[in-house]
């Protein structure tokens, strides 16, 4: 079998085309309580480290397939990495958090 890396980059980029990797999840519902706020907060995080990551990823195979502008490419993998290393840190901070309730005597 004969795979061509332009092909598989083009039926890659085109399978992300299909669905538009900027737009937003819909926002979780406000009339939920005041206590969900921080939950509410905590899900927007991630749904926008989730668009950042596809947003690079779809420029990134799109400059594959239609070799253009390099800096965009360079910006949007910065951006996707910027952002994957804050919710790894946001995510060490919460274990120690818990971490130091269990050790709390009661």
């Amino acid at each position: 079998m004969d795979v061509k890396i332009a092909n598989a980059a083009a039926a890659y980029a085109s399978r992300l085309t299909g669905s538009n990797p900027t737009s937003k999840v819909a926002a979780p519902d406000a009339a939920a309580g005041s206590g969900s706020d921080f939950s509410n907060m905590i899900k927007s995080a991630i749904n926008e480290a989730e668009a950042t990551s596809r947003t690079s990823e779809f420029i990134s195979a799109q400059a594959l397939v239609n070799p253009g502008d390099l800096g965009a490419v360079v910006t949007a993998v910065s951006s996707a990495e910027v952002t994957m290393q804050a919710v790894i840190a946001v995510r060490d901070k919460v274990v120690s958090a818990y971490q130091d309730i269990l050790r709390m005597p009661i």
